[in-house]
């Protein structure tokens, strides 16, 4: 027997989704920071305050590369021709070691020849060729890397070099859960939701086995994902489980694919609940998700991706802001469809665009920005 028609999840109308960042910009803090080592694990995860160069680095000036550690007078003028004699030859010096003192180049091996004791100097260098001066890596106390930017695997190389022993991150705790009963396997858009929160630097874990009821009641973490149960079907309850354990403050998003979407909280932590399709769950998180995953994290930069033209026109509602996952072409950013998108659409894209909700579609040729896809 179906339900009555007044029980069941109703979308009273769709909220722009410029107001639905405006609420997640007003309504969002970051999460505590906590100090770490530099760790390859972190990378990803967005700084919390700047990292500062404990210390000048080198703190002498030392060798570029191996080679001999001379005076730089004393090689003035010298070449294969006429080389300059010396009658003690100049010291080794490997790359990285201290310069000695009165030396202020480095010779190459080959630009130096010893005979009976004496040194042949057969190439002139200038002074600093081949050293690194003091300081010339970091400064004590400038800015390494600033708050609000994400850890990359440079960072780190770097910070270990300068012996950068803690820094500060914010690392936002997430957690997932399907409850979709479609056809769809639950994993599948949870761990697609997961993937792309890693990449975004943030720490997701799935959950299996347990309802949204017991996951709401007693939230455990910075931020909570549900994937599906957001329409109005006769099984689709999700909304109202949250707006029973917390509170709804938006129930259908103005995008398309997504437009089931909801935002609200509980016990002051945020709660994004995605439709069930792969392609309107993927659309809704890459538009809202990453908008709370930011604002949890307090970053910062604005990651853009490179711009393309599409290659036929893409036309679009006004009034939806729509994401149009595209795959690239000979001739530009071929659209996969509207709207809706089938799986293997998913699979064949390269990225994503998106027509801004007071656009009627993108003419072909035009230039936009393609954004990657997790």
């Amino acid at each position: 027997m179906s339900p009555p028609i007044q029980t069941l999840q109703r979308i009273a109308s769709l909220t722009p989704l410029a107001r639905v960042l405006a609420q997640i910009e007003a309504s969002v803090a970051p999460v505590a920071a906590q100090n770490i080592k530099p760790d390859d694990a972190m990378i990803g995860a967005t700084l919390a305050a700047d990292v500062i160069a404990p210390a000048d680095f080198p703190q002498h000036p030392t060798a570029l590369h191996d080679g001999w550690a001379v005076a730089s007078e004393q090689t003035s003028d010298a070449s294969s021709y006429a080389p300059a004699i010396l009658n003690k030859p100049p010291l080794w010096i490997n790359a990285g070691e201290p310069m000695p003192a009165g030396c202020d180049a480095i010779l190459p091996v080959d630009a130096l020849s010893i005979t009976n004791g004496c040194a042949e100097i057969l190439a002139g260098v200038a002074p600093g060729e081949g050293m690194i001066p003091a300081r010339a890596d970091a400064a004590k106390g400038v800015i390494l890397r600033k708050t609000g930017t994400k850890m990359r695997a440079v960072d780190v190389a770097v910070f270990r070099a300068l012996a950068v022993e803690t820094i500060s991150i914010r690392l936002p705790r997430l957690k997932i859960l399907s409850v979709t009963r479609d056809k769809i396997e639950p994993d599948t858009n949870a761990s697609m939701i997961a993937t792309a929160i890693r990449a975004m630097g943030a720490a997701p874990e799935i959950l299996h086995g347990v309802t949204l009821d017991t996951v709401l009641a007693k939230i455990d973490c910075d931020f909570m994902i549900a994937i599906g149960g957001t329409g109005t079907g006769k099984n689709d309850s999700s909304v109202k489980t949250l707006a029973r354990l917390g509170a709804v403050d938006i129930h259908g998003f103005g995008i398309a694919p997504g437009e089931t979407a909801a935002l609200g909280s509980v016990s002051g932590h945020p709660v994004l609940l995605l439709p069930g399709r792969p392609d309107a769950a993927l659309a809704a998180f890459l538009l809202a998700g990453s908008k709370l995953l930011s604002q949890l994290s307090g970053l910062q930069e604005i990651d853009h991706g490179p711009p393309v033209t599409p290659a036929t026109k893409i036309t679009s509602t006004i009034g939806l802001a729509e994401v149009v996952f595209v795959r690239r072409t000979a001739d530009g950013a071929e659209p996969l469809g509207t709207s809706s998108f089938p799986l293997q659409a998913l699979a064949q894209a390269d990225g994503w665009v998106l027509v801004p909700a007071q656009s009627e579609g993108l003419a072909a040729g035009s230039v936009v920005e393609m954004r990657s896809l997790p």
